[in-house]
């Protein structure tokens, strides 16, 4: 076995004195006991399972794992960390500790985990009313809504699986029904904040199968993704037009659900007291804002 130079440099070499402790400690709290070992008797020094009794557990070489507890720079794939996670018996948070410690993109959740919204966000969201509230996912899945939403954007909540996105809605929707007024003035920056998010997930099929469908249904969305912008996100001013109102002028602000990661409960606040007033109008009438005719 050879030791190579790591992706990452400076980062990687940081984080593997880091990754080693927790490796370690994670080691140390299993008994032999607890994975169907032999105790070991009296003589034992070891606090919990031994370097070698990981390895054998996880189906790994001896040597690959006492170098990878040890910080040394040696090449980790997922499929092995998996092994190593599942030994160790790391719950969810633990796992993608591992992971960016070892300076691997964690494997995604499952789909029922990434859409199941806690009811206290449920009320969270109704409370939000009549601010028009949004509960999405890092890949912009829309996952729950209050009302206000819903008068606003009936194409979004209406939408099957696979298309409840407010990527796809945004750039697959044709202009005639699309009621996003500054979209050219903001797709810029709404791509490269989507890739900003995407490069955390680049070995996730769904990710990329996204990505695929909007450059073939939007030659805008190809058009920009092409040109590899990246931003972090940030507050934006969205404009809309209602033909039973008028314009609706609305900031948007983001804030991160920690318990569940990569979602984001996104509010929008109306900037003057017309906005405002629209915004009700249209929640009085849900019917209004629905697109004049169908595709």
């Amino acid at each position: 076995m050879t030791v190579t130079p790591l992706p990452g440099g400076a980062r990687t070499r940081r984080r593997r004195p880091e990754l080693a402790s927790f490796l370690r400690s994670r080691r140390e709290r299993i008994t032999p006991e607890e994975v169907g070992m032999p105790p070991g008797g009296p003589r034992r020094r070891t606090p919990g399972l031994r370097r070698e009794e990981v390895a054998q557990l996880a189906g790994v070489g001896v040597t690959w794992y006492t170098w990878l507890e040890q910080g040394r720079p040696i090449n980790v794939s997922a499929q092995v960390l998996d092994a190593v996670a599942r030994t160790l018996r790391l719950d969810a948070a633990e796992r993608e500790h591992l992971y960016r410690l070892a300076d691997v993109p964690p494997p995604p959740a499952a789909d029922d985990e990434a859409r199941t919204v806690p009811r206290d966000m449920r009320t969270i969201l109704d409370g939000l009313d009549p601010l028009p509230a949004t509960l999405v996912n890092a890949r912009s899945d829309v996952l729950g809504w209050n009302e206000t939403y819903a008068a606003l954007f009936p194409t979004v909540v209406d939408a099957p699986d696979g298309e409840r996105n407010t990527l796809w809605f945004a750039y697959t929707t044709p202009p005639c029904c699309n009621p996003i007024l500054n979209l050219q003035e903001q797709a810029p920056e709404h791509v490269a904040v989507f890739r900003y998010r995407y490069s955390r997930h680049l070995n996730e099929p769904g990710w990329r199968e996204l990505v695929q469908r909007l450059c073939a249904a939007s030659p805008e969305f190809a058009r920009l993704w092409a040109t590899h912008d990246v931003a972090p996100p940030r507050p934006c001013d969205k404009i809309f037009h209602y033909p039973a109102v008028g314009t609706v002028a609305t900031r948007t602000t983001s804030l991160d659900v920690t318990a569940l990661p990569g979602t984001r409960l996104v509010v929008y606040t109306p900037v003057d007291d017309e906005s405002r007033d629209r915004i009700a109008w249209l929640r009085a009438h849900p019917e209004a804002a629905a697109p004049p005719h169908r595709h």
